[in-house]
């Protein structure tokens, strides 16, 4: 008995009877004009057509209603916020000591207002701006300290009023210091007669001011972010024998990282822009801020020298933005992305 003999692919019967199928009579047979040689895939055109037209572009006004105004907006906003900076420093730059004076911008350019805000001996611009330094140094230190230590006892420890004392903490902070400037100023007189170092005329006495009023705002806001912790990381961490202090500093820390640095940027503006708390808890010259300082320029009536004031406000501005450049980055990370998986 024979076997039954497969035809090649070549022979096999097409649908109309025939002894090859079409796919096969076309493989074998290329049409007469072309060529066997195949080609790239990116170059395959539809016969009889040459190349696209261009598309047309979109009119002026199209272009503005997609999304031109947006650019208007962004350089109407960029002069609305450097305009008081482009004219404080003309006004540091002019020698009429004026800001009437100042209505040109840089009509007159001298550096006079600059050597004698440093040079004046009965205005000592560089001890105010070191002693602004200290003092907001040390009360953003201290600021993040306190208010992390108290963030993280109430985010990772249960104890009781701990619902009472987070609600006091978001009460104390909705009424306004103003409110606490006299009784500021009679503690500080009733300490300074037992620790001078913490009294009145004491820049240690105006940081712990300045710690007691930010302390329960921050307090508040760190104890959001340190929720977003998970608690898996302490449990992990407390098999492996780690000690809460242990989990605090090399762990909990590094990964609440951005908001302690929005904290302690934050804390260091407040207090070395402020004029109040400053005004009343210093009185000696020697130991003014520089907002403070600054202000006893155009304070005395008729003696008014807003071009010195202008060049002192300039410089003071430097930390601040250099600052806030230098820590911009922490504040748009996201450090905590990905701490635990699964």
């Amino acid at each position: 008995m024979s076997t039954p003999t497969t035809p090649p692919p070549g022979d096999r019967p097409g649908p109309d009877g025939s002894n090859r199928a079409p796919w096969a009579a076309a493989m074998a047979a290329p049409s007469i004009g072309t060529s066997n040689t195949v080609q790239p895939t990116g170059s395959l055109r539809p016969a009889g057509t040459g190349t696209a037209a261009p598309r047309p572009r979109p009119g002026a006004g199209r272009r503005f209603a997609r999304g031109g105004w947006k650019h208007l907006a962004a350089i109407a906003a960029c002069v609305f916020a450097l305009f008081p900076l482009v004219y404080a420093f003309s006004a540091s730059l002019s020698a009429s000591g004026s800001l009437l004076g100042s209505n040109r911008l840089f009509s007159d350019v001298t550096g006079a207002n600059y050597t004698n805000l440093l040079n004046d001996p009965q205005n000592p611009y560089l001890t105010w701006f070191a002693n602004s330094m200290f003092v907001s140094v040390t009360t953003a230190v201290g600021t993040v300290l306190m208010g992390a230590a108290a963030a993280y006892a109430f985010s990772r420890f249960r104890f009781r009023s701990r619902k009472g004392g987070l609600m006091t903490l978001l009460i104390i902070q909705m009424f306004p210091q103003l409110l606490a400037f006299v009784a500021i100023f009679l503690l500080l007189f009733a300490i300074s007669e037992v620790y001078p170092f913490l009294g009145l005329n004491s820049r240690l006495g105006l940081v712990a001011v300045y710690l007691g009023g930010a302390l329960g705002a921050n307090t508040f806001l760190m104890y959001g972010f340190f929720n977003t912790i998970p608690k898996d990381l302490d449990e992990a961490a407390e098999i492996d024998g780690a000690s809460h202090a242990q989990i605090y500093w090399t762990m909990i820390l590094p990964l609440v990282t951005p908001i302690l640095v929005v904290v302690g940027m934050l804390s260091f503006i407040a207090s070395f822009s402020d004029f109040l708390l400053a005004q009343i808890v210093l009185q000696d010259p020697e130991k003014y801020t520089l907002a403070v300082g600054l202000y006893q320029f155009v304070s005395v009536q008729f003696g008014e020298n807003w071009g010195v004031f202008t060049a002192g406000a300039i410089l003071a501005a430097i930390p601040v933005v250099a600052l806030f450049l230098f820590l911009q980055r922490y504040i748009v990370s996201g450090l905590t992305g990905g701490a635990v998986k699964g």
